[in-house]
């Protein structure tokens, strides 16, 4: 199961397109490659196919927009449209690794006039037509450059085994390969367009992810959105945390405070008259002043760990880790800290994760990995346990939610039934 951290149901921001392995072997060996290589060859073919559609149905549908079969029609066509975008989105996904949430505003509830406003208002819907149309353009240019580049690396790669099998390669009226010394030289020069063809593709890739990201994802007006749900959650996190640190000042250390200065007024009285009862009280306010100070202290850890601020996020959550009740193996591969707030964040995420693994998971080992991906710390925490958990509403992993939302973080659990759990969450590195 999987919760998105914006229990609000918004979509989350559109993530950066990534870039690849560096090195030619990386990118020989990386699946991504192979999956851009071939949608890269065949993405014209859905250009053409809906630069023809839309050609069509869009100016037919407005030309009979006067009478009253323009509008369906011009209504399906967006529909379509839609339709065709998200299915863009799903493959993107798949071929380039690019991870973009359906943008739309939510569909209003009823009415004829609430839904063709809802439609034709959302400027996602417009953005879908946009990057349906420029795919037949952007893709000629993919499928061209990439055909001439495949099919030049390796017809000059293979060159030494046309030699070999008694074919001979004319290039120009004086520049015939029909040798194997020969043609070692033009191996040599597929291997090296070869590698550049990797270096193409993937750039490729990362030009059509980006403006497949920009036109498909949510826009200007989703991040606003976005932003101004992170805000108020924020708002209401503190609150609660506000009010968490006033019950718990009120109902323990305040009491157990209230209780030592009984104590002592006590014993002030019966100091000359009953000094064996008064020792007895004074010894009582002790205990009760050393129990006050260790609820300050695990009050103040609460708040804002001492070790944190000192040592960094790699000894607070190894300090975790030491009074967690299952085994639990740290591992922190960033080398410069992030700010405190993002320190803050992720350590109480830890903390919290921990605390849920030792309550309900009955899990018997635990991990916590912090790294660093481009931009975002991304903290990760997961289990053998039973599975189930879930971000539910009040519920204490959607406070952590709300705490990584106050800085436009996220965070997501996967726990199907019957376990693992993993609880990850992606903050900015800087803030």
């Amino acid at each position: 199961m999987t919760a998105e951290a914006a229990v609000t149901g918004r979509p989350p921001l559109r993530e950066r397109v990534p870039l690849g392995p560096r090195g030619p072997l990386g990118l020989l060996v990386d699946p991504m490659t192979w999956r851009a290589a071939p949608y890269l060859m065949v993405s014209l073919v859905p250009g053409v196919t809906w630069f023809v559609i839309l050609a069509t149905a869009v100016p037919a549908a407005a030309t009979m927009i006067i009478i009253w079969i323009g509008l369906p029609l011009l209504v399906l066509t967006m529909l379509l449209w839609r339709a065709g975008a998200m299915l863009e989105r799903r493959l993107l996904r798949l071929t380039l690794g690019v991870t973009i949430p359906d943008p739309y505003r939510p569909r209003p509830g009823r009415g004829l006039g609430s839904h063709l406003g809802w439609l034709f208002g959302d400027p996602a819907t417009w953005r879908d037509l946009g990057y349906l149309l420029l795919l037949f353009p952007l893709g000629m240019v993919e499928f061209l450059v990439s055909l001439t580049l495949w099919v030049s690396s390796i017809g000059f790669l293979v060159q030494p085994l046309l030699v070999m099998s008694g074919q001979t390669t004319t290039l120009t009226d004086r520049l015939v390969i029909e040798s194997v010394p020969g043609s070692l030289p033009w191996a040599f020069v597929g291997l090296l367009l070869l590698v550049a063809t990797l270096y193409i593709v993937r750039a490729m890739a990362w030009l059509h992810g980006t403006l497949a990201t920009a036109l498909l994802g949510p826009g200007d007006e989703a991040r606003v959105m976005h932003l101004r749900a992170s805000r108020a959650r924020g708002v209401d996190a503190a609150e609660a945390e506000r009010r968490r640190i006033e019950r718990d000042l009120h109902d323990g250390a305040q009491q157990r405070l209230l209780a030592v200065a009984l104590d002592l007024g006590r014993a002030q009285a019966k100091l000359d008259s009953h000094p064996e009862e008064a020792r007895e009280l004074l010894a009582q306010a002790h205990a009760g002043t050393k129990a006050a100070i260790t609820e300050l202290r695990d009050l103040a850890r609460g708040i804002y760990p001492a070790i944190l601020t000192d040592r960094g996020l790699d000894a607070a959550l190894s300090a975790l880790a030491a009074r967690a009740p299952v085994r639990v193996a740290v591992s922190v591969e960033i080398t410069e800290r992030p700010p405190a707030a993002v320190e803050s964040i992720a350590y109480f995420i830890v903390a919290e994760s921990l605390a849920n693994v030792a309550k309900h998971s009955v899990a018997t080992e635990a991990s916590v990995r912090v790294s660093r991906q481009d931009d975002r710390v991304v903290v990760e925490v997961r289990d053998n346990g039973i599975g189930g958990a879930e971000a539910r509403p009040g519920g204490g992993l959607a406070g952590l939610a709300d705490r990584a939302a106050t800085i436009d973080g996220a965070l997501t659990v996967e726990s199907p039934p019957g376990g693992p759990t993993l609880v990850r969450a992606r903050l900015p590195y800087e803030w």
